[in-house]
């Protein structure tokens, strides 16, 4: 049996959450990992993942940012965070700065190794969100060539909105984004360099083209004028299962949509559900 992995950018679960179990379970999805959840983590509506079968481990502390694994085919091994995760932001009582809850991994399934990514924004290419953006990529990077170089073969797959549109044609209108944050050279260079610590682009192959992102101004959803800032890079060993992928564009349709749709892939291993999974009346 196949197993299907995802990744969503979710833009609120407590606003969504009715909306992304349902998917859950038409998709026939095994493991979501979420971003954008902007909760703590006893604010996630676990009981309704629960409800359908999912295990589920957060990572939040308020109304930005967040990451979450939703699984149905177990959880272990959480981690928050990765080594050297630069920090942002205000300096606490004691001087430190804080980290912001951007990254968690968990294993999944049969060993299979999933990261939730909300890559920090940039804001603009004089903000100081800009130099922490690039900073943030780069010990990422590093810290995943880390980990690969001690186990080649295990199956890693780096999730989530990356926040950087890799080629022209991953944005409507190269014009509108001239001097922007997402396009610029410094964050493809850093975008690219994954590929040095063992990472591939495992939906681009599939799926050449389309967006994974559109803003709710002026109409951009209706104009196509989107964005693909969604990514799943993996290990050799995980692209070795991947047997297909999509993009869910459906998903910005309706009420209430995210302003990112899932992306999906499919992976040859089995799985260890069985025929008696929870149903939903």
């Amino acid at each position: 049996m196949p197993v299907r992995i995802a990744t969503w950018n979710v833009n609120s679960i407590r606003a969504r959450s009715g909306r992304v179990v349902d998917w859950l379970q038409r998709a026939d999805i095994d493991v979501l990992a979420l971003q954008e959840i902007k909760c703590r983590d006893d604010q996630f509506p676990a009981a309704a993942f629960e409800a359908a079968g999912y295990e589920v481990a957060t990572h939040g502390f308020n109304q930005w940012n967040g990451v979450a694994v939703a699984s149905r085919v177990g959880i272990a091994d959480v981690e928050l965070g990765f080594p050297g995760m630069p920090a942002f932001g205000k300096p606490l009582p004691d001087g430190t700065v804080p980290l912001e809850a951007r990254a968690m991994a968990a294993t999944v399934g049969d060993g299979i190794r999933v990261w939730s990514l909300y890559v920090p924004n940039g804001r603009d290419l004089a903000d100081p969100h800009y130099p922490y953006k690039l900073a943030w990529l780069d010990r990422l990077r590093a810290a995943t060539a880390e980990r690969l170089a001690g186990n080649p073969d295990e199956p890693v797959a780096l999730m989530g909105d990356w926040n950087v549109a890799p080629l022209d044609s991953d944005v409507w209108d190269m014009a509108v984004f001239e001097g922007s944050t997402h396009v610029s050279q410094p964050e493809r260079d850093a975008f690219a360099a994954f590929e040095t610590a063992g990472l591939t682009d495992v939906v681009r192959p599939l799926i050449p083209t389309g967006y994974t992102y559109w803003d709710y101004k002026q109409l951009r959803f209706p104009r196509n004028e989107g964005m693909r800032i969604d990514f799943v890079l993996a290990s050799r060993a995980f692209a070795d299962l991947v047997t297909g992928a999509s993009i869910e564009r459906n998903e910005r349709k309706g009420d209430a949509p995210s302003d990112h749709v899932p992306v999906v892939v499919e992976l040859d291993v089995e799985s260890p559900l069985d025929d008696d999974r929870p149903m939903i009346f």
